[in-house]
């Protein structure tokens, strides 16, 4: 396993990290997908076991069964200080009720403390907002959060999922009020949704703030044709939602993506992944395996080395797309 600093912070990160929505309950969660505690603890065991260190889950992931799930696992599996626990805030956890979700203070300080206890920790590494909120002050949100890293109950804030503006908003405030700031960016990057790149990675790039990009592979769309199916791609509308409008302009990449594939002699994942780590600031990709073998296939990506051609040849076919990840602003709709 490979270790980098994470953005610029000290703190050393597995350059793959275990995303954990895919465990938790069925029953809770709109993905259908998902595996239970039983078959979700040999796969973080395996994560373990392969030098991974990094592992994200978020409040909302099965209304909470995923902090669950993966904090009893991680308890019996490893110690506390050599892991780097990340989980997020904002998606509503309380339907119907006020202040059920979103970035207020009150949100913020009571949903840190409903995670702590599921994961069974006193702290989380990094606590990411899963997304803007565009009913709240950001200096309300950015005062909360450093009052929850002063407090002890995260080491590092990160953000996910936004307009480049609102990162710098997010940003300039917590500097001007001597706050801490964001290290991280957690956002949709993969080789057939690229949008990314136009603003916010060049930010990210001049301020050495480390991306950790979720979707990596794609919801599974680069890693298998598409003539296949499997349950996840029959019954999550997430995916559907994100790739089906543009998926006749990404068929000629997933070509290309296969075929530079064969060339290396190795499965579609692994070039996939290999692209990712090439760009610069992506520090680890959540991957979001549910069998051992695809957290070892994730591994092995790191000892593939695309040449700048091959990686010209994987990106010149792309064109741009819809924006996806970041909500618009609901009073424009």
């Amino acid at each position: 396993m490979e270790y980098v600093k994470f953005g610029n912070t000290g703190m050393d990160v597995s350059r793959i990290c275990l995303g954990a929505m895919g465990f938790g309950d069925s029953e809770k969660w709109i993905h259908k997908w998902v595996l239970n505690e039983e078959h979700s603890r040999p796969v973080i065991k395996k994560a373990l076991d392969l030098g991974i260190n990094f592992f994200d889950t978020a409040n909302i992931y099965s209304m909470g069964e995923s902090e669950n799930v993966l904090g009893n696992a991680l308890k019996d599996y490893a110690k506390r200080d050599d892991i780097v626990l990340a989980t997020k805030v904002h998606q509503t956890m309380r339907p119907g009720h006020p202040n059920g979700g979103g970035l207020s203070r009150k949100a913020i300080m009571s949903e840190i403390d409903h995670s702590l206890e599921r994961l069974g920790t006193d702290y989380v590494d990094l606590y990411i907002i899963h997304r803007w909120d565009y009913d709240t002050p950001i200096e309300e949100t950015m005062e909360a959060l450093h009052d929850v890293v002063k407090s002890g109950k995260a080491r590092y804030i990160g953000a996910s999922a936004m307009y480049a503006w609102q990162f710098q908003k997010a940003q300039y405030t917590a500097k001007h009020n001597g706050w801490t700031k964001f290290v991280s960016m957690q956002n949709h990057y993969n080789m057939i949704y690229r949008e990314e790149e136009r603003e916010m990675i060049p930010f990210c790039r001049d301020e050495k703030i480390a991306i950790t990009p979720y979707s990596p592979l794609a919801s599974g769309r680069l890693t298998r044709d598409w003539s296949e199916t499997t349950l996840r791609s029959e019954t999550d509308m997430t995916q559907h939602a994100k790739y089906d409008p543009m998926m006749e302009a990404d068929r000629s990449i997933v070509k290309r993506l296969a075929e530079v594939a064969t060339n290396h002699g190795v499965t579609r994942d692994k070039i996939a992944l290999a692209w990712l780590l090439n760009k610069d600031q992506v520090i680890a990709p959540i991957i979001g395996a549910q069998k051992e073998g695809h957290l070892e296939s994730a591994v092995a990506a790191l000892d593939i080395h695309l040449t700048l051609d091959e990686m010209n040849y994987l990106e010149e076919l792309y064109i741009p797309h819809p924006v996806v990840g970041a909500l618009a602003n609901p009073e424009n709709n």
